[in-house]
């Protein structure tokens, strides 16, 4: 049996915690979700989940500090995508729990 590094584990317990953490509020879980499906303009984001300034910049600048979501500019428009694969993982699953047809 292998022998389990402590100090390893614990940093992946943080690091799960800390994403874990990041998606427990429900707009920034319905934004990531949005972006599951590509990159989203934040107009884009604002008309499908609902959420408006300053509310929307405040959980997008919270993903972005989480290093969960990229952003680029073009022109005057933001667009945000996820840039991290673990947290992309974790929403497609939960995706496949919570908001496929039901069974």
């Amino acid at each position: 049996m292998q022998t389990l590094d402590m100090d390893a584990l614990r940093d992946n317990a943080t690091e799960a915690s800390q994403l874990l953490k990041a998606l427990s509020h429900p707009d920034r879980l319905l934004l990531l979700c949005q972006l599951t499906e590509g990159e989203r303009s934040v107009s884009e984001l604002e008309e499908l989940v609902g959420v408006y300034q300053p509310s929307l910049s405040q959980q997008l600048g919270v993903l972005r500090r989480e290093g969960l979501v990229a952003s680029r500019r073009d022109g005057k428009q933001m667009h945000y995508s996820i840039a991290d694969p673990k947290a992309l993982a974790v929403l497609e699953t939960l995706y496949t729990l919570f908001c496929g047809e039901p069974q």
